[in-house]
């Protein structure tokens, strides 16, 4: 019987180890194609008066701020800081939530994903899977 029973947590722990072999394949692969696509992206935001284009990068870093001619005509430098800063901030708020999107599809759950989220560190995503690999122990064991 306890054979048996031994050979019933072997496989399981088989099952349960090809199962996490298998995601850390995937998250390993596709790291390529998706550091790619965060280098790429891009999000543009206008101002409500369309004065204020800015556009930024996947983390929120600026690429671009255009102005309109007709900004220039009121000559209100602190409406103007305003409306460039709000602007900016919109498309760093859509940039968050296109980063987030783009990046659910790659990530499994678990706290490795919420902190490269954060900090952009792709080490923060292999960490634990490297170490389960690896034997050794994590938070949780």
């Amino acid at each position: 019987m306890t054979e048996s029973v031994d050979r019933q947590a072997n496989r399981a722990l088989r099952a349960r180890f090809d199962d996490v072999y298998g995601q850390y394949q995937r998250l390993r692969s596709g790291l390529d194609e998706l550091q790619t696509r965060l280098a790429e992206l891009r999000v543009t935001e206008r101002s409500d008066d369309g004065q204020v284009i800015a556009t930024v990068g996947a983390r929120g870093q600026v690429i671009s701020v255009q102005l309109s001619p007709a900004v220039f005509r009121d000559r209100d430098a602190e409406v103007l800081s305003r409306k460039i800063t709000r602007t900016v901030q919109r498309a760093a708020t859509a940039a968050t939530s296109a980063t987030q999107e783009l990046v659910g599809g790659y990530l499994p759950d678990g706290p490795g994903s919420a902190e490269f989220l954060r900090s952009g560190d792709f080490g923060a995503l292999l960490g634990r899977a490297d170490a389960a690999l690896r034997g050794e122990g994590g938070p949780h064991d």
